[in-house]
C-alpha cells in the first residue's frame, strides 16, 4: 500500500463490530463470535461522502468443552448426568453491510448477519445427543459514528442498536429433545433490541507503523419473552506495518467478556464467559476502491461459567468496495 492511500485511510474510523417458546427447554451455551475489529482490518471508512459496501464470512467451530479456564474431560460425566454436555456448535456467518459518509465527521453503517448453525449436545438426563441446525438472517445493527481526526492521532465514537430481526423460537430436530426449545443464547436472534456504544482511537507513531485501540460495549435494553441475553465488552488493540507493498500484515490482540444470561429461558448457570486473542492478519489493496482482509484468531486464554463449547480458532475474511 502507498503512503498517500494509507494517508487517507489514517482518517477514518471504526464501528462497534464485533451476533414462541416450547413448553420446556434442553439449554446450550451461548455462541461466541468473531471479537477482532474487522473494519479497521479492512481499512476502515471513506472521508469522502458516499456509499461503501462489505461482505464479511466467518467461521468458528465450537468442539472444545471447557469449564474455568481448562478443557473438561467428558469421561469424568457418565451418561446420563445431571448436567447437560455439549457435543459441537458449528457457526458460518455472512455480514452483508453498507456504509454511508455524510461527512468527514459523520457516517453510518448498517450491518445484516446470515447465519447457518449446527448444535448438537445431551441434555440433562438423556443418554443420546439431540440436534438442530439453522440458517437464516441474524439482528440487524445500525451504527453512527462521529470523528475527530488529524493525519497522526485521531479519535472516534459509535452508538447505535441491534434490532430484533432474527428468530428466536427455533427447535431441536433430532433427539431425544426433539420438539423443545433450543437454548435462546443459540438462537439466530435474541429478540431484543440492544444498545451499542463504543469509542477507538488510531495513532501513527512512525512512517511504517499504524496503531490503533477500541472499546465497545452490547447490552439489551429489556428482557424479551423472559430473556436477557448477555452483555458483552470487546476491547481490541492492533499494529499494523505500512510498507509500500500492496499487502498490509497486521496483529491484533482482542479481550472479549460476556456476562451471564438472565430469565426464565437463559441458562444462567453455564452462560457468561472471557477471553483473549491474538490475531494475525493482512489485508491486500485492489485498486483504490476495492480492498480485501483475512485473519485468525487464536485463543491465548478463555475461561467459561459452568460447562460451556469454545472454538480453537476462529476465521474471518472480507471484501470492502466504494460504490
Amino acid at each position: 500500500m502507498n503512503f498517500p492511500l494509507f494517508r487517507k485511510s489514517t482518517l477514518l474510523f471504526l464501528s462497534a463490530a464485533a451476533v414462541a417458546a416450547a413448553p420446556s427447554v434442553a439449554f446450550g451455551c451461548s455462541v461466541c463470535g468473531c471479537s477482532l475489529s474487522s473494519d479497521w482490518a479492512a481499512q476502515g471508512y471513506g472521508m469522502a461522502p458516499g456509499f461503501e459496501g462489505f461482505v464479511d464470512y466467518q467461521y468458528y467451530n465450537q468442539d472444545n468443552l471447557r469449564t474455568g479456564t481448562d478443557s473438561a474431560d467428558k469421561s469424568l460425566y457418565p451418561l446420563p448426568n445431571d448436567q447437560e454436555i455439549q457435543q459441537d456448535t458449528l457457526t458460518r456467518s455472512e455480514t452483508l453491510g453498507i456504509d454511508y459518509v455524510a461527512s468527514p465527521h459523520w457516517g453510518v453503517e448498517l450491518q445484516l448477519p446470515y447465519f447457518d448453525r449446527y448444535h448438537a449436545t445431551i441434555a440433562p438426563g438423556d443418554t443420546e445427543i439431540s440436534e438442530s441446525h439453522a440458517d437464516g438472517i441474524g439482528d440487524l445493527r445500525l451504527i453512527g459514528r462521529y470523528q475527530i481526526f488529524n493525519p497522526k492521532r485521531s479519535y472516534g465514537f459509535q452508538f447505535g442498536l441491534k434490532l430484533p430481526s432474527g428468530v428466536f423460537n427455533q427447535n431441536f430436530a433430532t433427539g431425544p429433545q426433539a420438539g423443545t426449545l433450543v437454548d435462546r443464547g443459540l438462537q439466530l436472534g435474541t429478540g431484543t433490541t440492544d444498545a451499542i456504544l463504543g469509542a477507538s482511537y488510531f495513532s501513527r507513531p512512525s512512517t511504517y507503523v499504524g496503531f490503533f485501540a477500541q472499546a465497545t460495549v452490547q447490552t439489551a435494553l429489556a428482557y424479551r419473552d423472559q430473556f436477557l441475553p448477555s452483555s458483552t465488552l470487546n476491547m481490541n488493540v492492533g499494529a499494523r506495518y505500512l510498507n509500500t507493498s500492496i499487502v498490509t500484515p497486521m496483529l491484533q490482540v482482542n479481550a472479549r467478556w460476556d456476562s451471564r444470561e438472565r430469565g426464565y429461558y437463559a441458562d444462567t448457570v453455564n452462560s457468561g464467559d472471557a477471553a483473549f486473542y491474538l490475531s494475525p492478519g493482512a489485508t491486500v489493496q485492489l485498486g483504490a476502491k476495492q480492498s480485501l482482509f483475512a485473519f485468525v484468531q487464536l485463543p491465548v486464554l478463555q475461561r467459561v461459567n459452568g460447562l460451556q463449547l469454545d472454538p480453537r480458532w476462529l476465521l474471518s475474511v472480507g471484501y470492502r468496495f466504494r460504490l
